[in-house]
């Protein structure tokens, strides 16, 4: 067994030493071992299969096979008031298992499948859903499998009437309520925009949350979580965790409510107002001593010469380095003439050239007298116009009464496609929302983490020592480090090298067959003789590599069957019995 270690071990030396030798790119030959590592090192994941949820809500959503008979893309032109362009959905929809991170076997969602394109899909509810007094509860997942540089992935729910057809379903199609993230830029948060009617005018605005939660940007799965109670407050979930938590009468711009009084349009400012606070003192007069006209700056008599000072040595000299170019003509060009540089002897001294006096601040310069300024006597405060009643005031106490819903939608513009919809709950139960959670999300996201840890690049620890070793970890590093441990040895004793470091010592006799037969072989066929060819070439390339990869695969075997570190860690015990049979 030991023999069969050895063999191994010069086995693989031998692969390594002669696929560097003849391999024009080396990294080439460590990618493949990557490759090999990670494909033998990765952890399988059990994966559950999906079953679709026995959850009853107005509108649940898992897209099963049948998801064709509710969703509907729109072929509808985008209207767009800042440009007379005009932008059709052409972006396409397809549901579909993941491509990235799968969790669950079979599991489906709806995909957006361009990018930079519009794309709008709606489904009709079976019945409208009215909260008016009821807790509302919008779920759904969101995964950016390609990640998300500029785009939305929010939801529209659309206001329930007679003319609501999926084939026009666009931006200009009413909606109740806009939840989910938004990323383009320095925007990076998740949507809360619900549309109010003015009990007065019968006008709807839209009231957007002031302060809204960053989305998440990553490829794993995200469950966004929108709850509206009747008390009028609102919570945010993601993933199940409470980002936000509002009230609707008090966290929205502009307010549900308008003010009680209003500026009086019609009040002027008196003439005789004064809301200046400070003026320039009447009284103060500008002092004698002041002159107005001294200058900033004076020379500064007191300052002499420097004893090494240069006069005769211009600061900037010809470069000497420099030199005429080639192609320069002295009847089209003119007369050449060298750049100049910055003379070096005036870097070792004070300075060069002409010396003249410098110039120091004036201290008895103070510039243009001005009076200083004090509080104004007459001073009454800043004006504003008198209050008077809003003819437009109204008090909407529950505007989580929002009007009935009749459709969902999903109406966006993205960079990236791929973006993956799928477990969409609207309904009233909070109870429900968190059982689906459980059932879906808190099943696939330990899944998606552990494959996204596996996918990550690994950053071993560095060995304390050569015997510490493992191929597999850094090919290169090992046999570096095996080299110079042999050589080590080898200056003091070269019998205890090849015997400690065997690997090494086949390697290098290998190796030497090797350049003695490309030698002989050359010297054989002589001057004349002509060069391989590059067919010829490329076989033997690939002979190489093809025993490479026998070799590591013998390494392997041989690594995991122990023997190896066996003899290596014997003859670590032999040399420390020596060594302290010695000091005795």
């Amino acid at each position: 067994m030991r023999l069969d270690a050895a063999l191994a071990s010069a086995l693989y030396s031998s692969a390594v030493f002669i696929g560097h030798a003849y391999a024009q790119d080396a990294e080439d030959f460590v990618g493949s071992v990557t490759s090999a590592v990670q494909s033998l090192t990765s952890s399988l994941v059990s994966k559950p299969t999906f079953t679709p949820s026995v959850i009853k809500a107005p509108f649940f959503e898992q897209f099963t096979d049948d998801w064709e008979s509710r969703w509907k893309p729109s072929h509808a032109k985008k209207e767009d008031s800042k440009t007379d362009e005009e932008w059709a959905y052409v972006g396409e929809w397809a549901v579909e298992e993941p491509h990235v991170l799968k969790a669950i076997e079979g599991d489906k969602g709806l995909v957006v499948k361009n990018a930079a394109a519009h794309h709008a899909i709606s489904a009709k509810f079976d019945q409208k859903i009215d909260n008016k007094d009821k807790t509302l509860v919008v779920q759904y997942e969101v995964k950016l499998q390609n990640g998300l540089e500029c785009g939305g992935a929010y939801m529209k729910l659309l206001q329930d009437n007679k003319a609501l057809h999926a084939e026009e379903f666009s931006n200009a199609s009413p909606y109740i309520i806009m939840f989910g993230p938004d990323k383009c830029g320095a925007t990076n948060k998740v949507h809360f925009i619900f549309r109010h009617k003015n009990p007065k005018t019968g006008e709807y605005e839209e009231k957007h949350l002031k302060s809204a939660p960053m989305a998440r940007i990553e490829k794993q799965t995200n469950l966004y979580t929108l709850i509206v109670k009747p008390d009028q407050t609102f919570q945010i979930q993601i993933n199940g965790e409470s980002l936000k938590n509002g009230s609707l009468l008090e966290d929205f711009t502009p307010s549900v409510n308008p003010e009680k009084e209003i500026d009086d349009a019609k009040d002027t400012k008196p003439d005789d107002w004064v809301d200046q606070a400070r003026i320039a003192d009447p009284e103060a007069t500008k002092p004698e001593d002041w002159d107005e006209d001294a200058p900033f700056e004076v020379l500064d008599e007191e300052a002499t010469k420097p004893d090494d000072w240069l006069d005769d040595e211009p600061s900037m000299i010809p470069d000497p380095e420099a030199e005429k170019p080639e192609d320069w003509d002295d009847e089209e060009d003119g007369d050449w003439v060298p750049p100049s540089v910055p003379n070096p002897k005036c870097e070792e001294a004070s300075g060069c050239g002409k010396w003249e006096q410098p110039m120091k601040r004036n201290p008895d310069y103070k510039g243009k007298w001005a009076a200083p300024f004090i509080d104004n006597p007459a001073y009454i405060g800043v004006w504003k116009p008198r209050k008077i009643a809003n003819p437009e005031y109204y008090e909407d106490k529950t505007p989580a009464n929002f009007e009935p819903m009749g459709a969902i939608g999903f109406e966006i513009w993205t960079m990236q496609n791929d973006i993956l919809f799928d477990n969409i709950y609207i309904g009233h139960s909070i109870e429900d929302a968190a059982k689906l959670k459980a059932e879906t999300y808190d099943i696939k996201k330990p899944i998606e983490s552990a494959e996204d840890e596996a996918a990550k690049p690994k950053t071993p620890e560095k060995a304390k020592s050569p015997l510490d070793l493992k191929f597999m970890d850094d090919p290169i590093l090992y046999v570096r480090e095996k080299v110079q441990l042999f050589m080590t040895i080898a200056r003091k004793d070269p019998i205890e090298a090849i015997k400690f470091v065997p690997e090494v010592a086949g390697g290098l006799g290998v190796l030497l067959v090797t350049l003695l037969a490309v030698v002989i072989g050359a010297v054989g066929m002589g001057s004349a003789s002509p060069p391989p060819s590059a067919a010829k070439k490329s076989t033997e390339k690939a002979k190489v590599n093809d025993t490479a990869a026998s070799a590591i695969h013998e390494l392997a075997e041989a690594t995991t069957s122990g023997t190896g570190a066996e003899k290596v860690q014997a003859e670590v015990n032999k040399r420390t019995t020596r060594s302290s049979a010695a000091a005795e």
